[in-house]
């Protein structure tokens, strides 16, 4: 746990973040949106600060990052929370699931040897899933991370093609102390780092974090702002706001679920993509399929003829329109 950044004090104990969008007001004792950040005594803490639910070795691609250092491995951690609340999340269990504390004699041995054995894009053994990434009615099972045990396995395993370390698996933009300290020692030991995001930041702290990040991936999640408000519990032009401004500073890939009946018709897909090629032809476009999760379970998969009419639309537009999930 540490001290939070961004956020004011206000009178009776009560603070303000001002991480994200949301903007969350907190009187003492109650957490944020995000459930990651908790006004305790009129301070307001980051709870995920030092703690990883996940950590693997992936490919780059997976991210997904296909123009960015192609064929490479990156070292990907995540911790617990989100900012958004969307019906159809993949990690919901880490997302939005209730918070435990993290065991306090758990440490990443057994982490470290599994990267070895995954650094082909394999999973971690049987026992460190179990480990990282365990699930029960408490919360989410933890280990201790801090930045500089992250950065030094991201170096360790640069003899196994890994390139950097990657924020995702949840939202890492709340996980913001952890990420800014450790980007920093990454980009020391010439390394690089990686956000996965939702795009749904302030603008003052992703100023501050920019400097350090040399790629993105930016979920646009729909190109309606209902949609956003209705599915997501957030706002499409803060996000928009993101992606024009990191592509000004690093390298920015796009991904959007295509959900049948919600976000998928053509033109949708063609007014984001035409959106998107205002800030150039050549940024890169993910159109992934959906799959019955989370609070989607009774949803059908999205069907691929309507993938390819999407990708046919947004490639009037873009240069490079790629399908996932398929």
């Amino acid at each position: 746990m540490k001290e939070a950044a961004y956020y004011e004090k206000l009178d009776n104990g009560s603070v303000r973040c001002m991480l994200c969008p949301h903007r969350c007001f907190l009187q003492p004792g109650k957490t944020g949106v995000c459930r990651a950040r908790r006004n305790i005594g009129g301070t307001l803490y980051s709870l995920n600060y030092g703690y990883a639910s996940s950590l693997a070795l992936d490919p780059v691609e997976k991210k997904p990052l296909y123009h960015f250092h192609p064929g490479s491995y990156i070292l990907s951690a995540g911790t617990f929370g989100c900012n958004f609340k969307c019906s159809w999340c993949q990690n919901w269990s880490i997302a939005h699931g209730e918070e435990q504390a993290a065991p306090a004699e758990e440490d990443l041995s057994g982490l470290e040897d599994g990267l070895v054995q995954g650094h082909e894009g394999e999973q971690l053994s049987d026992r460190d899933e179990e480990r990282s990434h365990a699930w029960n009615h408490m919360g989410v099972r933890l280990v201790e991370l801090e930045p500089e045990r992250l950065a030094g396995l991201a170096e360790q395993y640069a003899g196994h093609g890994n390139i950097g370390v990657a924020y995702t698996y949840n939202e890492p933009a709340i996980w913001y102390e952890f990420v800014l300290e450790t980007a920093k020692l990454v980009k020391e030991k010439g390394l690089v780092n990686v956000l996965v995001t939702n795009g749904f930041i302030s603008e003052e702290p992703l100023e501050e974090l920019l400097p350090y990040i040399d790629a993105m991936n930016i979920d646009v999640k729909a190109f309606t702002g209902e949609f956003y408000k209705k599915y997501c519990r957030g706002g499409l032009e803060h996000v928009k706001r993101t992606v024009e401004r990191a592509a000004r500073n690093c390298h920015v890939e796009v991904t959007t679920l295509v959900i049948p009946g919600l976000n998928d018709s053509p033109e949708e897909i063609g007014e984001l993509a035409r959106w998107l090629s205002t800030i150039g032809r050549d940024i890169v476009l993910h159109l992934s399929r959906f799959f019955p999760n989370y609070k989607m379970s009774r949803t059908a998969p999205t069907p691929l003829k309507t993938l390819e009419m999407a990708q046919k639309s947004a490639l009037e537009y873009l240069d490079h329109v790629y399908l996932g999930n398929v």
